[in-house]
């Protein structure tokens, strides 16, 4: 379990930055900025995220946690599958304006769920 603080922080400090950076994109596509569209702003999203998906595996392997065991776990799996979907749809450049703003609001939401599940681990 020597691991296990080192790999927690690891993950959180890249769950905020996920939200960070999602919530800054948002922005930047709202004011009509779609710089962070070209290299190299747009692949940090996704290297972040790979440090995230890497930390949360770690963890996984540290402390025995199974999703489909541990139910915390699988409602927050489940919501990251549905926060990447609404994620995409945010971000897609050929969907109207308010149908970008309603996949931002359900992406954010979910986000936010999955915040509560990570903190609280309530079942």
């Amino acid at each position: 379990m020597q691991w296990y603080p080192i790999f927690k922080h690891i993950h959180m400090l890249a769950a905020y930055l996920t939200a960070l950076l999602f919530i800054l994109r948002l922005i930047m596509d709202a004011f009509g900025r779609p710089g962070w569209r070209r290299p190299p702003l747009r692949w940090i999203p996704h290297a972040n995220d790979s440090v995230l998906l890497a930390s949360a595996i770690a963890l996984l392997f540290v402390t025995g946690w199974m999703p489909f065991v541990h139910h915390w776990l699988t409602v927050k799996v489940l919501l990251l599958v549905g926060y990447i979907v609404a994620g995409v749809f945010a971000m897609r450049q050929q969907l109207s304006k308010p149908v970008r703003m309603a996949a931002a609001a359900v992406a954010l939401a979910q986000l936010l769920v999955i915040f509560h599940m990570a903190m609280a681990k309530p079942f």
